[in-house]
């Protein structure tokens, strides 16, 4: 049973390094689902699916949260991994390292490199050079954000149902994705042209408060319930692999809301 870390007011805990047997396979679907939110929009990325792997398009100088929900009714360990480097310990990631436990149904927005218990170093878009992979000599694996998830041996269930999760999750099967998935799959058959060198990556931003405690958690199994992972890009690389951006101006799935309008308007001039 190893220390893991718990983040509190809607952050997880962390959880502590037990090691384990090499993955072999990928799990793309599990309990946990895997968001990232533009900080300095305030807003979930859409992805988009292209040649079996989810892309979202992020935008150099902006801030951005890895949002994790745990849709099921028992604890998880979550193992995050950004540009191939664990989030919390700073190593090459594997799944049988530190990472963040998430109580039942609970939402959390981890919002940086983990630097002590109580602050992160923002995650910021960045070209690569200036990404924290990069600048450790680990830049191989940029544009990538993984979790690696496990359940909890005797783990206790929660009861209650499901509340609804904080912020705006990005849906798998949007509408914007579908149009995406069906229209790329031609195009990339049409077009031989190798991929676009990548654009971004993630840099060592600003520290802020983000405030976490240990915990123990004992894995149930040796292997991950659940590998899951988003890679991300410039929106012009996306759409030199071929992929259809949602056009954000005239968003079809925006959210209808109760008070649009923050402050009075002027009115219409005479």
């Amino acid at each position: 049973m190893k220390r893991l870390l718990l983040p509190l007011f809607s952050i997880a805990l962390l959880a502590g390094f037990t090691p384990v047997a090499p993955e072999q396979s990928r799990v793309e679907r599990g309990p946990v689902e895997l968001t990232l939110v533009d900080r300095d929009r305030d807003d979930a990325l859409p992805r988009y699916r292209h040649d079996g792997q989810y892309w979202v398009a992020g935008e150099r100088g902006h801030r951005y949260a890895v949002r994790l929900y745990n849709a099921s009714p028992e604890r998880v360990l979550v193992v995050l991994s950004v540009d191939g480097i664990n989030a919390v310990s700073g190593e090459s990631a594997t799944p049988d390292q530190t990472g963040y436990v998430l109580a039942p149904w609970q939402s959390t927005d981890i919002t940086g490199w983990r630097k002590s218990n109580d602050e992160v170093a923002q995650f910021v878009f960045s070209s690569p050079r200036d990404s924290y992979a990069q600048r450790t000599g680990r830049g191989e694996d940029l544009g990538v954000v993984g979790i690696a998830v496990f359940g909890e041996k005797r783990a206790v269930r929660w009861l209650p149902g499901p509340p609804t999760p904080r912020g705006r999750i990005a849906k798998p099967a949007s509408r914007a994705e579908a149009a995406a998935d069906s229209s790329t799959r031609s195009m990339a058959e049409m077009s031989s042209a190798p991929a676009p060198a990548q654009r971004l990556g993630t840099a060592h931003g600003d520290r802020e408060f983000s405030s976490v405690r240990d915990t123990s958690f004992e894995r149930a199994t040796a292997q991950p319930v659940q590998i899951s992972q988003l890679r991300y890009d410039s929106a012009r690389n996306l759409r030199a692999r071929g992929i259809v951006l949602e056009d954000r101006a005239s968003n079809g799935d925006r959210i209808p809301q109760a008070f649009p309008q923050r402050f009075v308007a002027d009115p219409p001039r005479r």
